[in-house]
């Protein structure tokens, strides 16, 4: 609803019953670099077992320190985010159009609406229930949302924590509703009709943290969602649970995919999968969608934004750069592997069937 404008969005919000909040960071961060690398989950790995899309800071690599003492804000040297001071990485899996016959190809991305001259890459939200509400990320925090091998719904209706927008038009058409919250154009798995205007994707992080374990075995376990169950995009007030009693920002990612080339149904496969898009991971289903955070922000600044009832791409005492320097930081691929044109298989994914 952001991307209505600010007075848009705030009639927009009273309209839906309020309980969304105005303390929010919604900005911009260009593509660093695609590559087939996952400190977060594949530490070392070269290559790891699927391709990803990657935006942030340039320290990102294949293995990247953890832990208290690792301040990812001091390895890095350049950011390609719109806010300076934010040298964390953010990254997704990517999505591949699968032709009639039997060949892949990189879904390439957009900029994202009211983002401004940025090279593709993700659109990030930090959101608070209001000013001072919540506790910002320590150095060497890491987290996950989703699962890679999920293949089924997790059955959490409205308050879905992934999916994607059908866009109806051109312009960002049918943009009415906020993120996953549309009944008719936002669904958990691929959309199963040509998207006019391209497809959106959403990846919402839980907003509990149990307070001491800056990253656990599976990245997930030290984070959670409140008692109530996921909160849905900005509606961040519920109560957390006892195990995981400290209310931390709400991490959200929206990737634009630009699927207008791939319209033509006479293209798509006919397998019976009724849509043809994978997830890099091999996922026909969309289930499988997942992002991977970690934390690089410097000293307090994020914790200033979220105590300050920031909104939006500027924050009063945090620096800004323009996206003709912030696209010019990029990450130098590792595997040097074809990741583009035209491919018989998935990277990473020879010898392993779609996974439906």
């Amino acid at each position: 609803m952001y991307w209505l404008g600010a007075l848009s969005f705030a009639a927009a919000v009273q309209a839906q019953g309020g309980g969304f909040s105005m303390n929010m960071l919604r900005f911009g961060c260009s593509q660093a670099v695609i590559d087939r690398i996952d400190p977060l989950v594949e530490p070392g790995m070269l290559p790891s077992s699927h391709v990803h899309q990657v935006v942030g800071g340039n320290a990102f690599n294949a293995t990247m320190p953890s832990g208290p003492n690792a301040d990812i804000s001091k390895l890095a040297t350049c950011t390609s985010c719109s806010f300076s001071e934010d040298f964390s990485n953010y990254w997704t899996a990517n999505i591949y159009f699968r032709a009639r016959n039997g060949t892949y190809k990189r879904v390439p991305q957009m900029v994202n609406t009211q983002i401004g001259a940025a090279n593709a890459g993700i659109t990030v939200y930090y959101t608070a229930p209001g000013p001072k509400t919540v506790t910002a990320f320590k150095p060497g925090f890491r987290m996950f949302s989703g699962d890679a091998n999920r293949r089924t719904s997790p059955g959490f209706g409205r308050s879905m924590q992934s999916c994607f927008r059908c866009y109806t038009g051109a312009n960002f058409g049918g943009n009415n509703n906020a993120p996953c919250q549309d009944p008719q154009r936002d669904t958990e798995t691929f959309p199963k009709q040509p998207c006019p205007g391209g497809i959106r994707s959403s990846v919402i992080f839980p907003i509990c943290w149990d307070g001491k374990n800056l990253d656990s075995p599976s990245h997930t376990e030290h984070v959670a969602h409140p008692a109530s169950g996921p909160a849905p995009f900005a509606v961040v007030d519920a109560k957390c649970p006892s195990s995981h009693p400290v209310k931390i920002p709400q991490v959200h990612y929206e990737v634009v995919w630009d699927t207008r080339q791939f319209n033509n149904k006479a293209d798509w496969p006919t397998d019976g999968s009724q849509q043809p898009f994978v997830l890099s991971n091999g996922d026909t289903t969309g289930y499988g969608q997942h992002g991977d955070y970690v934390f690089g922000w410097q000293g307090d600044r994020l914790q200033h934004a979220m105590d300050s009832g920031c909104f939006g791409p500027t924050c009063n005492g945090l620096k800004t750069q323009a996206f003709d320097k912030a696209n010019k930081c990029t990450v130098k691929s590792v595997v040097n592997e074809n990741t583009d044109g035209w491919l018989k298989v998935l990277p990473g994914m020879a010898g392993h069937p779609m996974k439906n």
